[in-house]
């Protein structure tokens, strides 16, 4: 006699390709794990920060703008080996800020699996697009 095969419900399909659904719970993590990280980041920062400066009396008749150091990804690099309060607040900021360029560059990925090439044209075109803006600092 044969043995038949039994149904398991939670048993994952055994489908060839890569589905719109994988790609979309690789997008999901992808922005879960940026926005978590990033806000681990700036906490760490800040308990730095206010550890360090925590007792110094701001005086608010003289403008202090963003220190020099992090105006930089070198600055803010430099900064966060120093373990700089502000620094490691801005990394965990240019984190946040990068985890949706992370996302589009992972949904292009996505669309060249899938074979969808009028999609990835759209999305490595908006990609472009972000990176030009960023490199150039204009906006359309």
């Amino acid at each position: 006699m044969a043995q038949q095969a039994k149904f398991n419900p939670r048993a994952p399909a055994k489908t060839k390709g890569f589905k719109d659904t994988d790609m979309q719970v690789v997008i999901g993590w992808i922005l879960r794990t940026g926005v978590i990280l990033s806000m681990v980041i700036v906490v760490i920062g800040g308990v730095l920060f206010v550890y360090r400066h925590g007792n110094s009396i701001p005086d608010y008749r003289v403008f202090k703008g963003v220190p020099y150091f992090i105006q930089n990804v070198k600055g803010i690099a430099n900064g966060v080996f120093n373990l700089k309060g502000q620094a490691i607040i801005q990394a965990g900021i240019v984190l946040l800020i990068a985890t949706p360029v992370i996302r589009v560059a992972f949904s292009a990925i996505g669309f060249i699996l899938e074979k969808d090439y009028l999609y990835t044209f759209i999305t490595l075109l908006v990609l472009l697009i972000i990176i030009i803006s960023m490199l150039t600092g204009r906006i359309g």
